[in-house]
């Protein structure tokens, strides 16, 4: 082989060098560009393996061999070819169920490469029924419905937008288009032109624009600002946008009054949840858990540093009346239409230490000096409970 190639290259080479030097036109720059930018996208192994199909496919069709091929098939979707020798069972032919238990362990990394096989497995691997696990496994705990709508609004203004004529690709556009294919083996989401061979409104096209974070999504962060003196054992609502690279979010918070747009960057998945309240933080929750509480209870209530803000989500403790001395035994401040309410990480006197709400009639109170209280969540999952105290400040807040 070898041989072959230098008596193959080298008359063409001295036929090169016979030529007279000449600028090259414009489009040889460009092609020359492209061709840079292609073999720097296109994965090795995927060229490797083309190179051993190609002359594996050349080694049956050359050499006579008792061997025979049982199946070659193309696609019109995936540029591959099947060879299976007599006696040789392919992963097609496993029984059914067998199949599935196989892609039901895969990861979404694997699941994407198989997809790439051929069509038969294609269909199979972006199915719902495999993605649904793994959007369960990573996203379940800060995607809510808030984030669904805004995939399902995004996913409408794609298709609208695929509708509208667009004009022929020229030059290097046109080229680009041909081998447009290559992007979606390295799993990039972006626009719908690099998505026509993955169902928009399927869960591994929301998984892949969640993981690549080209898709920004509502959720809460704790401690917001990078745990700002602000906004200590807080939870307020942001955009967010995953990166891979670093494995953590970059949160865009929604302006505050005048304020503009604040972003803060590498935001860890420990300080994130899905809204607990499928509400807008400019609404008032309306409280159900008022007539049950009682000392001790973890809450979070609702507040605002005045009307123009949104609200964020506090912690707190439910607290004994002042004319009542904390013991259990003759305890009756859950008889008391006023509830008392504590935020212990302030210190003792601080005008953010305690408040009281009026258990019967509540909505939202307060002024422009201390802030508006709002509604109020009782806590009941040890989780969420496990969380705040996780993030307690290190030392007492004035």
């Amino acid at each position: 082989m070898l041989l072959y190639f230098f008596i193959t290259c080298f008359p063409f080479i001295f036929f090169l060098k016979s030529l007279t030097l000449k600028p090259l036109p414009p489009w040889a720059t460009e092609m020359r560009l492209l061709s840079l930018w292609f073999w720097k996208e296109v994965p090795f192994f995927s060229i490797s393996k083309s190179i051993k199909n190609s002359l594996s496919l050349s080694f049956f069709t050359t050499i006579p061999s008792k061997m025979s091929l049982k199946k070659i098939s193309f696609t019109s979707k995936v540029d591959n070819f099947e060879e299976i020798e007599e006696g040789v069972m392919s992963v097609l032919d496993l029984p059914e169920l067998v199949l599935e238990c196989i892609l039901e362990k895969l990861p979404p990394a694997g699941l994407c490469s198989m997809a790439g096989v051929c069509s038969s497995l294609r269909s199979r691997c972006i199915s719902d029924h495999f993605w649904e696990k793994h959007m369960k496994e990573k996203w379940g705990r800060v995607i809510g419905p808030a984030a669904y709508r805004e995939w399902q609004w995004h996913i409408a203004s794609r298709k609208d937008s695929s509708h509208v004529k667009q004009g022929k690709p020229k030059g290097l556009m046109r080229i680009l288009s041909i081998i447009r294919p290559f992007w979606w083996i390295k799993l990039k989401v972006d626009d719908s032109s690099k998505q026509s061979s993955l169902p928009d409104d399927s869960i591994m096209s929301w998984y892949l624009a969640l993981e690549t974070g080209r898709f920004w999504f509502p959720a809460q962060v704790y401690n917001r600002e990078n745990g700002h003196v602000g906004f200590m054992l807080s939870c307020y609502d942001a955009e967010l946008s995953y990166d891979p690279g670093t494995e953590t979010f970059q949160a865009r918070y929604p302006p505050h009054g005048r304020r503009a747009v604040a972003i803060e960057n590498c935001v860890p998945w420990e300080r994130l949840r899905a809204p607990p309240i499928d509400t807008s933080p400019h609404d008032l929750h309306i409280s159900d858990c008022l007539n049950e509480l009682r000392p001790g209870d973890n809450i979070e209530i609702q507040w605002r540093r005045n009307k123009e803000f949104p609200y964020g989500w506090w912690y707190g403790v439910v607290g004994h009346l002042e004319s009542c001395d904390g013991n259990e035994n003759y305890c009756r401040c859950h008889n008391s239409d006023t509830v008392v309410l504590e935020f212990n990480h302030y210190t003792p006197g601080s005008r953010w230490r305690r408040t009281s709400i009026n258990r019967k009639d509540h909505r939202e109170e307060g002024n422009e000096a201390d802030g508006f209280y709002g509604g109020i969540r009782k806590l009941s999952s040890e989780e969420e409970i496990t969380t705040w105290k996780r993030l307690w400040p290190a030392e007492i807040l004035e």
